[in-house]
């Protein structure tokens, strides 16, 4: 690398230890200590899951906070992003699991009421496109409490409220949408989606997902079935589209109530960032995740920087949690080199909870690589090792 590095750092969050913009920053740290000239960027990204508000904040939008119900309904604070009249609204950031009191699941009574406390704000400010970032949800209520939360209501055979959560939906037998939110009718809304479940059967929201949400075997039957019944009232044709089982089904509420489109997670956020706009000049770009795998290669955020970034001609190097991949499939997938944190610390628990530290030993070390013109040829163990 010759001249003034210009290096972008666009990781997405290492999750369960750091956001994206703190492991951005942390590179940023170790890549100052040993090229104080670099032109540093930090640009961290997301996939539509957890940590989606924080990189649009990152890049500039404005960060709206307010108090929305979480899964079981206790009122916490949460936040969306906004730019102009398109809002950014992450589930996980309202009813995900991190949002579960002391941690403890409730795979029937949790919903979603609260994503649609926090998309009404967003209409009420005058947002007219609205992005929902699904994953991570703490729920399998198939977005009946999105549509609640917007002003809607379910009621049983003889007119009462249906109470909250997937279970109690096997008894739903009206949808009343004369009080939903006015601004649904002219709003665009668009589903950040990377996974294709339908909504019911062996690989739909309630087989694939709840057992992660603490469902047992018969918890599953019934979710199963209330889900089946909330499809036939809400839109049985809506099933079967891919996404529609997303965080818990909430995609086949947002597809059949709110008119939403699915698209591809990291391609709405990639798009509403202008990501190859942020490369521009960039003679590197460092990408990461919390764990470098299999799955990384179908389709998630570090890969998508890869790609953007080889196409316009820039090296890029993976700095991750862990790796699981070998060298030649690291080649493929476009870096130039992988970083793990678990290179430097061995124990994966010492390595998540010194993740920052360990993060500016590998940014002292891609720095290093700088003189070289070899990026990422460098060991970050000799580079930062104190």
């Amino acid at each position: 690398m010759t001249g003034v590095p210009r290096v972008v750092l666009a990781p997405d969050k290492f999750k369960g230890s750091l956001t994206a913009p703190r492991v951005a920053a942390a590179l940023a740290v170790g890549i100052g200590r040993v090229a104080p000239t670099a032109e540093v960027r930090q640009a961290p990204v997301a996939d539509g899951g957890d940590g989606t508000v924080d990189a649009f904040v990152a890049a500039g939008w404005a960060r709206v906070e307010l108090i929305a119900p979480g899964p079981t309904g206790v009122p916490s604070p949460t936040s969306y992003a906004v730019r102009g009249t398109t809002a950014v609204v992450e589930l996980a950031a309202v009813v995900g699991l991190a949002k579960l009191p002391g941690g403890q699941p409730d795979p029937l009574g949790s919903g979603t009421e609260g994503l649609g406390v926090v998309i009404a704000h967003a209409l009420d400010r005058g947002a007219t496109d609205i992005v929902i970032g699904l994953g991570g949800s703490a729920s399998t209520d198939g977005g009946a409490g999105m549509v609640r939360g917007l002003g809607a209501r379910l009621l049983d055979i003889d007119g009462n409220e249906l109470p909250s959560g997937g279970a109690a939906l096997v008894r739903a037998a009206q949808l009343d949408l004369g009080e939903i939110h006015p601004g649904v009718a002219t709003a665009k809304f668009t589903l950040a989606c990377d996974v294709d479940n339908p909504l019911l059967g062996p690989s739909g929201a309630v087989t694939v997902y709840a057992p992660q949400k603490g469902a047992t075997t018969e918890d599953m039957v019934n979710l199963e079935a209330a889900l089946k019944n909330w499809s036939e009232l809400a839109g049985p044709e809506f099933a079967d589209v891919p996404g529609s089982g997303a965080a818990g089904g909430t995609g086949f509420g947002a597809l059949a109530v709110l008119g939403a489109q699915v698209r591809s997670g990291i391609e709405v956020v990639f798009e509403l960032l202008d990501f190859p706009s942020l490369l521009a000049g960039a003679t590197l770009v460092v990408t990461g995740e919390g764990s470098l795998d299999i799955q990384s290669l179908h389709g998630k955020a570090p890969i998508g920087v890869c790609e953007i970034a080889r196409a316009a001609g820039i090296p890029v190097i993976a700095a991750v949690g862990r790796n699981t991949l070998t060298a030649a499939e690291i080649r493929a997938a476009g870096f130039t080199a992988c970083y793990a944190l678990t290179d430097l610390e061995p124990d994966p628990a010492r390595s998540m909870t010194d993740a920052s530290n360990l993060l500016e030993q590998i940014g002292e070390a891609i720095a290093a690589s700088f003189a070289t013109g070899r990026e990422g040829t460098n060991s970050p163990r000799r580079a930062g090792s104190r």
